[in-house]
Order: structure tokens, then C-alpha cells, then sequence
């Protein structure tokens, strides 16, 4: 996808939040920099189960991550068993984005995906300029011009590392 005039690709990984998986999971979730956190609407189980994948994400990930809950099933609102309201409620006490999808139809798949890696982007690209080593990049790269940018007649002119004399 493109973010910014910039080609950005994604590195998916579907860990099913099965059971069999959670061994497995821990060892994915260092370097994530993104998780989307799946229930589906029509198994309260799976939306009980949120906290504890959260707890794992929070304990096992080593930097900021752009995180969405997701309602999936949205196309079998005549089962629901986990109201709107309730993930919207979840999502904003854990500070997560939250969308329905429903991966029958593809009703906001796309988009879900779309916004949590367009967040990643910004997290990312906020800590690339806050980074010290982008901030040395940029005082060595900086360049001064004496007298407002007009020529001096003065030729000992301090030399900046950046130029050549």
C-alpha cells in the first residue's frame, strides 16, 4: 500500500489465537509493531478472551504497537451475542481502534488492515525523528550561510564538517 507517496509492505501473521498456537505466538510478538485482536461476535467467548491476549501482547512486545479490536461476523447480526457497544467500550478503556468486519464478505477488511498499518507508519516514522541518531544526522547535515544567505568578502569563514574546503 502506499502511505505518504512511499510503497510500505506488511508482514502478516495469523496466529489463529487458537490454543495450540500460544507457544508459537510469543515468539512472534517481538519486533510486532502492529496486532488487530480478533473476536467473533457471535461467541462471547472469543470477545472474554480479548483481555488476555492483550496481556500477552502488552508482555511480550518490545515497542509501541498500533493496535485495532475487531468484531468479526458482522454479516450474522441476527446471532449477535456481543454487542457494538460492548467493543466500542473495550476498545476505548484499552486505547485501541476498534471496527466490525466480516470475513465472509469482506465488509471492512481491507480498511482495518489499512488503518492499523497506516498507524504503524506513524509510529515509526515518529520515532525515526525523534531518534537520536536522525538528530545527529541532521545537525552534521545542516547548512549555514554567514551574513543571511549573502556572499562574504571575509574568506576565514568557519568550515562546517558537512563542507569541503
Amino acid at each position: 500500500m502506499e502511505i505518504d507517496g512511499k510503497q510500505v509492505k506488511a508482514q502478516i501473521w495469523d496466529t489463529a489465537g487458537q490454543e495450540r498456537f500460544r507457544a508459537v505466538t510469543s515468539a512472534y510478538y517481538r519486533g510486532a509493531v502492529g496486532a488487530l485482536i480478533v473476536y467473533d461476535i457471535t461467541r462471547p467467548i472469543t470477545f472474554l478472551s480479548v483481555s488476555r491476549w492483550l496481556d500477552e501482547l502488552k508482555t511480550h512486545c518490545d515497542t509501541t504497537v498500533a493496535m485495532m479490536l475487531v468484531g468479526n461476523k458482522c454479516d450474522l447480526e441476527n446471532i449477535r451475542s456481543v454487542s457494538v457497544e460492548e467493543g466500542k467500550n473495550m476498545a476505548e478503556e484499552q486505547g485501541l481502534f476498534f471496527m466490525e468486519t466480516s470475513a465472509l464478505d469482506a465488509t471492512n477488511v481491507n480498511t482495518a488492515f489499512e488503518i492499523v498499518i497506516k498507524e504503524i507508519y506513524n509510529n515509526v516514522s515518529r520515532k525515526v525523528l525523534n531518534s537520536d541518531t536522525y538528530k545527529a544526522q541532521l545537525s552534521l547535515n545542516r547548512v549555514s550561510l554567514p551574513n543571511n544567505g549573502t556572499p562574504s568578502s571575509n574568506h576565514n569563514q568557519t568550515h562546517f564538517p558537512c563542507c569541503s574546503t
